[in-house]
C-alpha cells in the first residue's frame, strides 16, 4: 500500500465568507496520478489554490506530511509542493535550463547560485522531460508542449513529493495534450511522487490516471480509482446535461441528436458504426434491419462498396462514401416513407 501523502479533511473553501464548496475529504496517495474534474464553476481552482497555500480555508484541514499546509511558511510549502499553474508565465530572456534551475530555489543560498548537485537535478528533469535539447533555447521560442515541459522540468527540479497542476493541457492540441498526460504517468511511475492535477480532459484521464477526485457543485468529492467510479455509473450523475450522455462501455461522451425519421439498417462492423453515426447526424435514427423488411440498408464491409441502400427489396444504390451514401439516403427518404407503406400493405 502506497503511503498517503496528503489528506483533506471535511474542507469548506471559498472567498472571504463565501463557501463554494464543502464537506470536502481525500486523500493523496504517493506515486499516484490524480484527475480533478468538474464543471466549470465547481470550484476546482479554488481547491487547488487552497491546498497550494495560496488561499485561506474556510473550514476543515488539509494535511501534508502530517502537518497542516497553513502551519508552513513559504520556504516549508515549496519543499512540499510544486505547482504548474493555467496561466502562461512570461519570464523575459530566460532559456529553457534557467527556468528550471529556478526549481532549486528553496534550496540555494540568498544569492540563488546552484551548486555541482543542484546541476545533476536540473538536468535529470530536463531529461525526464524530454526538453534537454531545448536547454538553451529561450523559452519565448518553444511550442505550447514545449514550454509545459519546461515547467514541468522545473517542478521535477523542486523535489517535492507533491506536484500540483492547474490544466496542464489546457492550451495544447490532441498529440501535445496526449504526450504531458503520458509524461505526468511517467513521473508518477518511477519517481514515486505524487500528482494531482486538474482537467477537462476526461477520455485520458481515464486512460492514465489512478485515481479521480470529482468536484460537484457544492461538494462533496466523490473519489476513486476510474474503474470504480465508472461501476459507480459516477460520470453520468456528475456530467449529464440535456442532450449529452456518457457511456460507459466506451468512456466517451455521447451527444443525442433530435431524430426526426428512421431507416432499417443490415449489418455490422467499423462501417455500420460509422453510417449510424453519420445518419444520426442528421436526424435519422437506425434501427435494426428485419428479415422481411423490403426498404433497408446494407452494409457488407467487404463488398467494394459496402453501403447499398434498397427499396422494394430492388438495391438502387451502392457507395464506398458515407457521406454520399447518406446524402443518397436524406435524398430518397420521402421515396422510403411512400415505399414502406406499400409495402405493409401488400403483406
Amino acid at each position: 500500500m502506497n503511503k498517503n501523502l496528503l489528506h483533506i479533511r471535511n474542507l469548506s473553501i471559498g472567498y472571504g465568507s463565501k463557501i463554494v464548496a464543502g464537506d470536502l475529504s481525500a486523500i493523496v496517495p504517493s506515486g499516484e496520478l490524480i484527475c480533478l474534474l468538474g464543471s466549470n464553476g465547481t470550484g476546482k481552482s479554488t481547491l487547488m489554490r487552497s491546498i497550494c497555500g495560496f488561499q485561506p480555508v474556510l473550514g476543515g484541514l488539509i494535511v501534508i506530511d502530517n502537518r497542516e499546509v497553513h502551519q508552513l511558511n513559504e520556504k516549508e510549502l515549496s519543499k512540499q509542493i510544486a505547482v504548474v499553474l493555467t496561466d502562461r508565465v512570461v519570464v523575459p530572456n530566460a532559456n529553457v535550463q534557467e527556468l528550471v534551475g529556478y526549481g532549486r530555489s528553496p534550496y540555494t543560498g540568498m544569492l540563488g547560485r546552484l551548486n555541482a548537485a543542484d546541476k545533476i537535478i536540473v538536468a535529470r528533469a530536463m531529461e525526464q522531460c524530454g526538453i534537454a535539447h531545448k536547454k538553451d533555447s529561450l523559452l519565448t521560442s518553444l511550442s505550447d508542449g514545449e514550454r509545459q515541459k519546461a515547467f514541468i522540468a522545473k517542478a521535477l527540479a523542486q523535489d517535492t513529493p507533491l506536484i500540483i497542476l492547474d490544466e496542464p493541457t489546457a492550451f495544447l492540441d490532441l498529440p501535445a495534450r496526449v504526450e504531458i498526460m503520458q509524461l505526468l504517468r511517467d513521473i508518477a511511475n518511477t519517481s514515486g511522487k505524487s500528482i494531482l492535477m486538474s482537467t477537462h480532459d476526461l477520455d485520458l484521464a481515464l486512460q492514465l490516471s489512478d485515481r479521480f477526485w470529482l468536484l460537484q457543485n457544492g461538494g462533496p468529492l466523490i473519489t476513486g480509482s476510474p474503474e470504480d467510479l465508472l461501476l459507480k455509473n459516477a460520470f453520468q450523475k456528475m456530467f449529464q446535461h440535456k442532450g449529452i450522455v456518457f457511456d460507459n462501455k466506451t468512456g466517451l461522451f455521447k451527444v443525442m441528436h433530435a431524430q426526426h425519421s428512421q431507416v432499417a439498417v443490415k449489418g455490422h462492423g467499423f462501417e455500420y458504426v460509422l453510417l449510424r453515426r453519420a445518419l444520426s447526424r442528421k436526424g435519422i435514427k437506425v434501427i435494426r434491419a428485419n428479415s422481411d423488411d423490403c426498404n433497408r440498408v446494407e452494409v457488407n464491409k467487404d463488398a467494394q462498396k459496402p453501403f447499398s441502400l434498397y427499396i422494394g427489396d430492388q438495391c438502387i444504390q451502392s457507395e464506398d462514401s458515407v457521406e454520399v451514401f447518406v446524402n443518397r439516403v436524406l435524398a430518397a427518404k420521402s421515396l422510403l416513407e411512400v415505399q414502406s407503406e406499400s409495402c405493409v400493405l401488400s403483406e
